[in-house]
């Protein structure tokens, strides 16, 4: 499959002078791959089994191997569905960060992620308004981070819980490998910690183990609770407008969704045991919508309802005219 970015022909008043007319040009392709994963076995698949990067779809492996080493502590859903973020840095996102923060008795200033402004551009007006900057609480990975800072300090571990070689990487590195079934390579995320260079057919087998977690009343994973809040609070795990949001809430069944840097997009639906793993090759996370409405119309086309005004799907200027569009078609490049 492709993913197509073009322009927009017409000719309204302003369109040009003297009768001419803005013409209408494919301005870039997006090849994308996709695959899902049912009981361990792959049941469906749309290109190759490429390796790539697993980046923040990996994070509820990351939260529940936290989790585990700090003694199975009774968490709210929000609270989960935080630490498995790659959140907006709205407000709500900043207040349960510290929320856990303070449960753990662990300190802001600990946090390794870094600091970016928020991603939401109101939350990040606002902060620019009152003066203040952008601290480590604003990075989209704030609250994986505080759970991470929170099992080094109840360990005993050093607080610097980014190296490859830390005890709780190497705890997380286990979980992967058990859940994935396959060995990665280790690379270094945007955050500092290590991220997992996969096949997409292993990335989808371990989100099949979230969804058959979320549907086992004695899940011992930690998987399961961590899957149910990040469908019932996608908004915390994701923000405001944001893919996430909008793909669970769109899905006519219980779903779990996390987007990864790069082009990666992860589901558990856990009434079908499925696993999802999709990637665009580009790297554009602009062209993930079609490629997840394509996959989902191929593995639970019963169940989801494409919204038929996704504004991913257009390209305005600064001005807010249309000026160009997204399609998805069929190609050699899948």
């Amino acid at each position: 499959m492709r993913w197509i970015v073009q322009t927009r022909g017409g000719s309204e008043p302003g369109d040009g002078a003297g009768g001419l007319r803005y013409d209408t040009c494919v301005e870039s392709r997006h090849p994308w791959v996709g695959c899902a994963v049912q009981r361990g076995r792959v049941v469906w698949q749309s290109g190759h089994d490429v390796e790539t990067t697993w980046r923040s779809a990996a994070k509820p492996i990351q939260l529940a191997t936290s989790i585990a080493s700090l003694g199975d502590p009774w968490l709210r859903e929000e609270e989960l569905a935080i630490g498995a973020a790659s959140h907006s840095g709205e407000p709500r996102h900043v207040r349960w960060v510290r929320e856990v923060l303070a449960r753990f008795d662990v300190a802001e200033s600990d946090l390794k992620c870094g600091a970016h402004p928020p991603v939401h551009a109101p939350s990040a007006d606002a902060l620019a308004r009152e003066g203040e900057q952008a601290s480590a609480i604003h990075n989209n990975c704030s609250g994986k981070h505080a759970f991470m800072l929170a099992a080094a300090a109840r360990n005993g571990w050093p607080l610097d819980y980014r190296p490859a070689d830390h005890p709780l990487q190497r705890a997380i590195l286990e979980r992967v490998v058990e859940w994935s079934g396959q060995e990665p390579r280790l690379a270094v995320d945007g955050c500092g910690v290590p991220t997992f260079c996969l096949h997409l057919s292993a990335i989808a087998r371990a989100w099949s183990v979230v969804a058959e977690a979320m549907a086992d009343p004695l899940d011992r994973t930690r998987l399961g609770k961590i899957g149910l809040a990040m469908a019932a609070h996608a908004g915390l795990t994701s923000g405001t407008e944001r893919l996430e949001e909008s793909v669970v809430r769109h899905c006519g069944v219980p779903l779990a969704a996390k987007i990864g840097a790069q082009g990666v997009f992860c589901m558990a639906l856990p009434d079908r045991g499925l696993g999802i793993a999709v990637k665009v090759l580009s790297g554009v996370s602009e062209a993930l919508p079609a490629a997840v409405s394509a996959t989902l119309r191929a593995v639970a086309a019963d169940a989801w309802t494409e919204p038929p005004l996704w504004r991913f799907r257009e390209v305005r200027n600064v001005v807010g005219r249309l000026v160009g569009f997204y399609s998805d078609s069929a190609g050699p490049d899948g």
